[in-house]
């Protein structure tokens, strides 16, 4: 098993940034490959970007693609999200998953709690 904690979520004005972590313990990190997801409120999740267990392979959803990017460091046993250029519609919660496949968003077994947040127009 393994334990997520997101961080780093807020409140920021459209066209900032904002950078996403989650913290991983429990069993090797390198092991699985990572995602994050999102929901808004009132709408079904959307899965929106995956990393490979070497961090070799990333996928971005397009809706996001060009403003948000994925990585990780094993090492520290962390994901990130970087964001910027933010939008209004990019509100939501967001969550750290664990364990699925990089590009489908399918099969994450373990999930963390999930960070807010909000971008004001």
């Amino acid at each position: 098993q393994v334990q997520l904690v997101e961080s780093g979520g807020g409140w920021v004005q459209a066209g900032g940034s904002l950078r996403l972590s989650c913290a991983a313990s429990g069993r090797t990190f390198s092991d699985y490959t990572m995602g994050w997801f999102r929901q808004a409120t009132g709408k079904e999740r959307e899965f929106v970007a995956g990393i490979s267990w070497s961090g070799g392979e990333t996928y971005t959803a397009g809706s996001v693609k060009g403003r948000f990017t994925i990585s990780r460091d094993n090492a520290k046993r962390t994901v990130n999200l970087q964001m910027n250029n933010l939008r209004p519609e990019d509100t939501a919660d967001y969550y750290c998953a664990a364990g699925g496949n990089v590009y489908s968003g399918t099969g994450y077994g373990y999930w963390g709690p999930g960070t807010q947040v909000t971008v004001s127009s």
